[in-house]
């Protein structure tokens, strides 16, 4: 057994509302980080459109084109582009020459001179954007060709050469301040986000502590060793269904007596392949306490213990024991009674008999004891004799000659068939043969007890597989009674464990012994039948041992 583990400083629950609080504040940190890379980009793109548009716009101007090609461009064009920097918002718009030479910008003391950044593409008639340091900062800016005819190179209208270029620009520090003064707003989002998430997470693990009954994993796996140990420590077989009447647990020793396959947890009773008894054991359609049941060669008895949780049906626990050998040796154990019967029953009719010839000496009918005791040793030594030559096994013999005598007793012949031939027989042969014979020929005598001139006969014959017989040797045991025979309706009945015609005498359990014969019979790979009687018969009981157990006989039938 696993011993009972030391609880730990932090708890199943506490260990996995931090893990959920900690994936979620990592999660929402990378989607926060995200987000503020996508909008930074965002804006990036916004800027880079703006002021695209507007330097478009200001080089297809006519004003533009004809400060260019005036003798005086800066006079002409340094003011309009003061304007256009108003009213755009843009931080700068320079107009130069294809050569960089300027003739607008927001500090008059540098127009006239160069450029600080390259015409680049705008010299040669193309466009381009991108982010440049120049005398105002770091900007995002756009440069635009300017051509002599007028129109542009998005519009596709351009025409003449290039006369020069526009240059307009927004500062970086504009952009990010816009993009910074969303990051609140978002950060507000992710800290709700997480707080709702917290929350869920303190919901989720009360729920585990409630599933779990507040155990922590060192309990459940020491529940779960403990269990699998009792389980499989016990030789009873331990079976579990639900309310839906699937199996949930069966131990090695149930899958044993009752043939489960190893992928039996799970399914169904009804696909499973068991008995119609067991499937209503099971499932509680035959209620009761040790309820008896057959499954193979096996005598099994089986309880049911339903099992509730909080007030609904959750299934049931079914134990099985196994008496099979219990009920063999308490079978052979009723063979020896009955050679002790039978002894008693010689004795007290020895008795009778002595007093008889006692008297008979009294009165001094001498020739009439003399005939008397010739006459009871004849018919003594022709039983035991008949008795000894055809039955080679001695056990059988004495079950024999002990049955002859309770017959005797109760009125009955029995008679042993001329075709009697038994060989002496090994262990495990006997002892079925027994079983069978002793059930057999006691049912026989109950059947014809009390009628008058009542015969049970016996025939108990070896059949070889060399004789063009059976393909195995074959042990044939077959009783035929005088008595009323069996009824039509309860023909297919009679070999059902737990069906009996008789009333129980000693307070015992009845309807056993045919059922035990089938088991034994049908475990050896043989059979049990009655045949129907003749006129002068009852009824007879043909069964069939073969002496050799098949290895599909061996297993469990279910």
């Amino acid at each position: 057994m696993t011993t009972p583990p030391v609880r730990g400083r932090l708890s199943l629950t506490g260990s996995l509302f931090i893990g959920y609080v900690l994936l979620l504040a990592l999660a929402l940190a990378a989607v926060g980080a995200l987000w503020v890379v996508h909008l930074d980009r965002a804006v990036d793109r916004h800027y880079a459109e703006r002021v695209l548009s507007a330097a478009r716009s200001v080089a297809v101007m006519p004003e533009v084109v004809g400060g260019l090609r005036s003798p005086d461009p800066a006079a002409v064009l340094d003011p309009l582009a003061d304007r256009v920097a108003a009213a755009t918002g843009a931080e700068f718009v320079v107009i130069a020459s294809p050569e960089g030479t300027r003739y607008s910008h927001p500090d008059d003391d540098l127009i006239g001179r160069t450029v600080s950044t390259p015409p680049g593409p705008a010299a040669r008639g193309r466009e381009w954007t991108g982010v440049q340091e120049g005398t105002q900062g770091r900007s995002v800016r756009a440069k635009v060709p300017v051509f002599s005819g007028g129109g542009s190179v998005n519009g596709g209208d351009a025409r003449g050469e290039v006369v020069g270029y526009v240059s307009l620009g927004i500062l970086t520090s504009s952009a990010t301040t816009e993009a910074r003064a969303a990051v609140p707003a978002i950060l507000g989002m992710v800290a709700v986000v997480l707080l709702l998430g917290v929350g869920g997470a303190w919901a989720l693990s009360r729920q585990v502590r409630t599933k779990t009954h507040g155990l922590e994993p060192a309990d459940i796996t020491a529940l779960l060793e403990s269990r699998e140990a009792l389980l499989y420590a016990v030789r009873e077989g331990v079976l579990a269904v639900d309310g839906q009447g699937r199996l949930v647990l069966a131990n090695q020793p149930a899958r044993d007596m009752l043939g489960l396959p190893e992928d039996s947890e799970g399914r169904h009773l009804d696909a499973l392949g068991l008995s119609e008894r067991v499937r209503d054991i099971v499932s509680g359609a035959d209620p009761g306490d040790d309820r008896l049941l057959l499954a193979g060669h096996r005598i099994l008895v089986a309880n049911r213990m339903p099992v509730r949780v909080r007030g609904e049906d959750a299934g049931a626990v079914v134990t099985f024991r196994d008496r099979t050998e219990l009920d063999r040796l308490t079978g052979e154990l009723d063979g020896a009674r009955t050679v002790t019967r039978g002894l008693r029953a010689q004795t007290h009719e020895f008795a009778n008999r002595v007093h008889t010839l006692a008297g008979m000496l009294e009165l001094g009918a001498y020739d009439e004891a003399r005939a008397y005791l010739a006459d009871l040793s004849a018919t003594h030594t022709r039983t035991s004799t008949d008795i000894s030559e055809r039955v080679g096994d001695s056990a059988l013999a004495a079950l024999a000659i002990a049955k002859s005598a309770q017959a005797s007793e109760t009125g009955v012949e029995l008679r042993l068939s001329p075709m009697t031939s038994v060989p002496v027989l090994d262990r495990q042969v006997r002892s079925d043969a027994l079983l069978v014979l002793g059930n057999l020929v006691d049912n026989a005598l109950d059947a014809v007890v009390g009628a008058p001139h009542g015969w049970v006969e016996l025939m108990v014959r070896l059949h070889t597989a060399d004789t063009g017989g059976p393909p195995h040797d074959l042990l044939e045991i077959r009783v035929t009674d005088s008595g009323p025979g069996v009824a039509d309706d309860v023909a297919q009945e009679i070999f059902r464990l737990g069906f009996t015609t008789k009333a129980s005498r000693d307070g015992g359990t009845r309807g056993l012994g045919l059922a035990l014969v089938k088991q034994v019979c049908e475990g050896r790979g043989g059979s049990v039948e009655m045949e129907a009687p003749d006129a002068d018969e009852g009824a007879v009981f043909t069964a069939c041992l073969p002496l050799r157990v098949p290895a599909a006989a061996g297993g469990a039938a279910r």
